[in-house]
């Protein structure tokens, strides 16, 4: 199993070209398909941890779900952090994509060839 893994949604153009990219490259990774394999709050909490980033910083507001839970008006706060993170695991489709988890134990958000390339290279010995 690789170290690398990403969490795509099919019909996203940023999600296909990050694997053209990833292909291009033979880089070995694994895929998710994080609409039908949703990760729980736990997992969210841990790629959070790995991209450094808070989970209103990954969160897709202008989403039909977004506008209907009010996330705009949500705090953007320590004391919001576990209802923001509850939202994603309960509305997947919320959640930014391409995330791309690295061997040496970081992420990136995977919409930019430039961020592709980054965790490629903290994925190579």
């Amino acid at each position: 199993m690789y170290g690398m893994e990403i969490w795509i949604n099919p019909a996203c153009s940023k999600c296909r070209g990050a694997l053209t990219l990833l292909d291009a490259e033979g880089a070995g990774y694994t895929v998710r398909r994080y609409l039908e394999d949703v990760p729980s709050q736990d997992e969210i909490r841990e790629v959070l941890g790995r991209l450094g980033l808070e989970p209103w910083d990954i969160t897709r507001t202008q989403e039909a779900a977004a506008k209907e839970l009010g996330l705009k008006d949500w705090p953007r706060e320590e004391s919001a952090r576990d209802r923001w993170i509850a939202a994603l695991a309960e509305h997947p489709k919320l959640i930014q994509r391409p995330i791309i988890t690295a061997d040496d134990g970081t992420a990136v958000v995977g919409r930019t060839e430039e961020a592709v390339r980054e965790a490629m290279s903290r994925s190579r010995e």
